[in-house]
């Protein structure tokens, strides 16, 4: 596990005199600001954010090393990580996004099914790209209780169901048995 887990990103310059608009990932936006500093990947720069207003899609905040829209539109892309002791804990349900990759991911007969690439949410449910073993190929699997039934993170173990359809055909154990 990281000590730096992301909250939020840098979406580029709102307005002219060195606003940013901010996208918070926490599960209440606003706790970003309770988060600062922020630090940048790698811990290259630290990052003091004080939210001004909410805005449509985020907050527009202000830095206090950025003056202009030019420098706030150099920042885009900038994603904002909080020190792991900073946050709140977890339900023994709930995992932040950043401790799941990279994570191998078994299905339930125990095969290596491949690990997790990234974890996407595009307001549904949460989706784990997985890498599969030995392929360049990747599959979203539904991260429900149903298709992922065990995530030992101690472990470094996920164990899935995966729902008919999501592996390629050379994947699924029906046709390993073959």
């Amino acid at each position: 596990m990281t000590d730096l887990i992301p909250v939020g990103a840098i979406a580029g310059a709102y307005g002219v005199r060195g606003e940013l608009r901010i996208k918070s990932y926490c599960a209440v936006p606003e706790d970003i600001e309770n988060y600062s500093p922020l630090w940048t990947e790698g811990r290259t720069k630290q990052i003091s954010l004080a939210i001004l207003r909410p805005i449509k899609n985020g907050f527009s905040a202000r830095i206090p090393d950025v003056a202009s829209k030019e420098e706030a539109d150099a920042m885009r892309g900038t994603v904002l990580y909080a020190e792991r002791g900073q946050l709140p804990s977890l339900p023994d349900d709930e995992f932040y996004y950043a401790d799941l990759i990279g994570v191998e991911v078994y299905d339930t007969g125990g095969a290596l099914l491949g690990r997790v690439k990234t974890v996407n949410n595009h307001g549904a449910d949460d989706l784990l790209e997985l890498q599969l073993a030995g392929k360049t190929d990747t599959v979203f699997l539904p991260f429900t209780k149903a298709a992922v039934p065990t995530v030992d993170l101690a472990a470094g173990r996920i164990v899935a169901d995966p729902p008919l359809g999501i592996l390629p055909d050379s994947q699924t154990p029906e046709s390993t048995a073959d």
